[in-house]
């Protein structure tokens, strides 16, 4: 074993083990879920196999090096040292999650149940890892680069995004504020400013950018059209692109910035104009959010440093 090493490994909630903190009682989840006509089995099912895939984990990662067992909820306050190796066990969305609260650490995304989980971001099962961790030691992996998207406000806090930022409401009411990007300006009224990374690009953003298309589509009357750009779906661009959502035209507001790319060179810079109510997050994690009220700008860069997943 190699004292000097060291392996975090993320652990997640599954469906009861959330189920259980809101209603107390394994009883009093399952008679919610049953009430509702559905199958409290699945979740048992879910539920044990991912804790037989995390004691599985722990046990062959234990004989190779020191391991370090972190819950997801922990993430934004632990401190992960520059030689960690991470394993994050779960679905995409701790992949992600995690991948923005690292340095240089390697990440690997490890699939805790190939029946339920595709894992795009999961190319490893459990029974990989045996012979992947003297890889991982030895430092004689692959892996791909991820450029992360970054907000800095005019305040100095700051928020990174593997997949998206949300900018604007955190109700259904409009948001409303000025959009600025590639010397033009505007005052906008909308659903809110979706930014995506490479990574992101077959998420948030391509529904949206599918549903316009579909629209356009059966408007004109013309042979379906899809979503073709190689740039979106390059993990490693240093290109992020910014939708926005149903932006409304009238006297005041206009709706001419409502897609764009953003680069080093090109930001895009947005201005509250929300008195109450306005957030920024990230990777559809409501919780960890950056309030955007009135007078509070906010400059969506790429962020200084990449992201490493094993592959």
């Amino acid at each position: 074993m190699n004292n000097e090493a060291k392996f975090v490994l993320i652990k997640r909630s599954t469906r009861l083990d959330e189920l259980i903190t809101k209603f107390n009682t394994l009883g009093q989840a399952k008679f919610y879920i049953e009430h509702l006509g559905a199958d409290f089995e699945d979740y048992q099912i879910e539920h044990r196999n991912y804790y037989e895939s995390l004691e599985k984990t722990k046990a062959i990662l234990s004989k190779n090096a020191k391991v370090q067992l972190v819950d997801r909820k922990y993430l934004p306050n632990y401190i992960f040292g520059s030689k960690d190796i991470v394993i994050a066990l779960g679905q995409d969305g701790l992949v992600a999650n995690t991948l923005k609260y690292l340095t240089d650490q390697m990440l690997v995304g490890v699939n805790p149940d190939i029946n339920r989980y595709d894992g795009i971001l999961l190319p490893f099962q459990v029974k990989d890892l045996s012979l992947l961790c003297r890889d991982l030691l030895s430092d004689n992996v692959r892996h791909k680069e991820v450029t992360m998207a970054k907000v800095v406000l005019n305040d100095g806090q700051k928020l990174l995004a593997v997949n998206d930022f949300f900018i604007g409401q955190k109700t259904h009411t409009s948001a409303r504020y000025i959009i600025s990007h590639n010397n033009k300006e505007e005052f906008q009224s909308s659903s809110g400013i979706i930014v995506s990374t490479g990574l992101g690009a077959t998420g948030w953003l391509k529904s949206i950018l599918e549903g316009s298309l579909g629209i356009i589509n059966s408007i004109s009357n013309t042979k379906k059209q899809t979503v073709k750009n190689k740039h979106m779906n390059d993990w490693a661009s240093d290109l992020l692109h910014f939708s926005v959502r149903e932006p409304f035209p009238s006297r005041v507001t206009k709706t001419d910035i409502v897609f764009g790319q953003i680069s080093k060179s090109k930001p895009l810079r947005i201005i509250s104009q929300m008195p109450e109510n306005g957030v920024i997050f990230s990777d559809g994690i409501e919780s960890d959010f950056l309030n955007f009220n009135s007078g509070i700008e906010a400059q969506i860069e790429i962020a200084e440093h990449k992201g490493k997943i094993v592959y």
